[in-house]
């Protein structure tokens, strides 16, 4: 029995062995063993672009070391080309002599051009001169001529056709070419923008720089509303036409990379909204260390607005106030006022303008008395009646505008709308259409009423009477500018009528209530078939001053963005 136990166990033994023969010699020497961390310490992560280890296959052979189709093994030579240290030595027993037929020829390293020295500005070449520009002298009227002012300053005002300083040009700019600080109480329209512009351009042509840094103005004029912003740069850049300086209007609401770029290069004059102005600020666009003239304009509304922190942060990032010249202008001088003029001022010269002396001298002031269901008669027909080209229709709020204008437009009278509802673009765009004549009306709220200045306008109509006896005197303002003459024309009905004794009170005259000529309450004509709806630019729901993170939070309105948090847990 154990003889066949072990027959039957040898002959298992002899199964097993023929199922795993043993490797050959050769097979084994071309073999590699897989790789262990004990044996080959050295051997570490190989990345995508590793070269293979000493010992791997060569190029043209698989993992087993057998030559692929058409490959030669490795260590011989591919198509009986020598091999590389061999190709090597026959390049080293080449003679000397022997020409190079396939080697370029050397090529000389090309000089780099050097870059240009730059040139200096040539000045204006202006064959201008200031006898061509002839004002007779009058008794009690102060010549432009009469103020010594330079050849380019006085040619811009040839251009516009200045020939008398208003009162309040004649009383402040003798003081102010000689670089004393001023103070000022003048209502709109009577030309001090004029004044402070004329000022800063004799500084800077008097005292020329020869480098200038880059967002550092040496004249900064801050102003409490766009349209205001606007108005003031324009005046400057015809008043500098003649001149090298650079003017740039920084305000909120739009063209915000265009301003960040106008400031990173030099600047000589900023007209500046605070709000905008602290933004670049606050980014280093813009440097104040460098500012020789500062310009406050219309601080009483600033103060009304919220405005004073900022100017005041502003005012604080100036120099000193006795290393600049201050000018300081305001409608109205309350207390409050009269601390923050005390404050940034040096001894300034005071210049004091009545408010009488602009609205009554050269407006045409008419109360008309009406009823609130005839007001768009009496409006229509007048327009009509009267052929008027070029009106100012206000208005205390912004349905009211939306109404007015739509119903003029309805009866074929090109009619623009400016309120606080429209988008800043759609205000410069509405502005510039009826300076040039493609709106005969333009229907606004207040936000009209201060700073503009459009030639030509020969009637404002207060279609309600404003609630603020001061806006009165800027609506008002908008016509009669710059000594031309101007017609006001009120309509008073039983909600107007509390307003009027106010009025009367503040400007110290009174006013004459008469009624409307019969043929302007005809009736009104029916709307055109093809009646157009003024239709508002929407408002963008994320304003652009989010870039600069001053923007209300999560993009400006109360809801937040999507995947930006709020909102229920998904």
């Amino acid at each position: 029995m154990k003889k066949v136990i072990k027959k039957v166990a040898s002959w298992i033994s002899g199964k097993i062995r023929k199922k795993k023969p043993a490797a050959s010699a050769e097979q084994s020497k071309t073999s590699h063993p897989p790789a262990a961390k004990k044996e080959h310490p050295r051997q570490g992560y190989q990345g995508k672009r590793s070269r293979p280890q000493r010992g791997g296959p060569h190029r043209g052979e698989t993992r087993s070391g057998e030559p692929r189709s058409g490959e030669p093994r490795s260590g011989e030579p591919r198509g009986g080309e020598p091999r590389s240290g061999e190709r090597r030595e026959e390049r080293r027993s080449r003679p000397e002599s022997r020409p190079r037929s396939h080697a370029p020829h050397p090529r000389t390293p090309r000089p780099e051009p050097t870059p240009p020295a730059p040139e200096p500005a040539a000045p204006f070449v202006d064959d201008w001169t200031v006898a061509q520009f002839d004002v007779p002298p009058e008794e009690g009227k102060t010549r432009f001529h009469d103020l010594n002012l330079s050849q380019p300053i006085m040619h811009a005002i040839a251009d516009l056709n200045f020939r008398y300083c208003t009162p309040v040009q004649a009383a402040l700019m003798p003081e102010s070419l000689k670089g004393r600080d001023c103070t000022g109480r003048a209502q709109t329209g009577t030309g001090k923008s004029a004044a402070f512009i004329i000022t800063i351009l004799s500084h800077l042509l008097a005292k020329p720089l020869a480098e200038r840094r880059t967002g550092s103005p040496r004249a900064l004029i801050l102003a409490p509303t766009r349209e205001l912003v606007l108005q003031i740069e324009k005046d400057t850049k015809q008043l500098s036409k003649y001149t090298r300086a650079k003017t740039v209007a920084v305000f909120g609401g739009m063209d915000y990379e265009r301003q960040k770029r106008w400031l990173d290069a030099p600047v000589d004059i900023v007209v500046a909204t605070p709000g905008r102005l602290i933004d670049f600020k606050n980014q280093h666009h813009i440097h104040l260390s460098k500012v020789e003239i500062l310009v406050i304009d219309e601080a009483d509304r600033m103060l009304d607005m919220g405005f004073i922190p900022d100017v005041r942060r502003i005012v604080l990032s100036t120099p000193h106030k006795d290393k600049r010249q201050t000018m300081f202008f305001t409608a109205t001088f309350t207390p409050e006022v009269r601390r923050l003029a005390a404050q940034w001022t040096n001894t300034p010269h005071d210049v004091d303008i009545e408010p009488e002396q602009v609205s009554v001298l050269a407006i045409d002031q008419r109360v008309y008395i009406t009823t609130t269901e005839d007001k768009l008669k009496l409006l229509y027909n007048m327009i009509m009646q009267e052929n008027l080209e070029r009106v100012i229709v206000f208005a205390n709020r912004k349905d009211q505008t939306h109404w007015l204008a739509e119903q003029l437009m309805a009866r074929e009278v090109s009619c623009g709308l400016l309120s606080g509802d429209v988008s800043q673009h759609e205000r410069v765009k509405t502005l510039e259409g009826f300076r040039g004549g493609k709106f005969r009306i333009l229907v606004a709220t207040d936000v009209a009423a201060r700073g503009l200045h459009i030639e030509g306008v020969s009637h404002v109509v207060n279609y309600n009477l404003p609630f603020d006896a001061e806006d009165y005197i800027h609506r008002i303002g908008r016509t009669g500018r710059a000594g031309a003459s101007g017609v006001s024309v009120s309509f008073a009905c039983e909600d107007d009528g509390p307003q009027i004794p106010v009025i009367e009170q503040f400007i110290g005259r009174k006013l004459d209530s008469i009624y409307p000529p019969d043929e302007w309450l005809k009736d009104l004509p029916p709307p055109s078939a093809d009646a157009k709806k003024i239709v508002l630019e929407p408002k963008k729901k994320y304003d652009d001053r989010r870039r600069s993170g001053r923007g209300m939070r999560r993009g400006g309105s109360g809801r937040p963005r999507h995947g930006h948090g709020g909102g229920e847990k998904q």
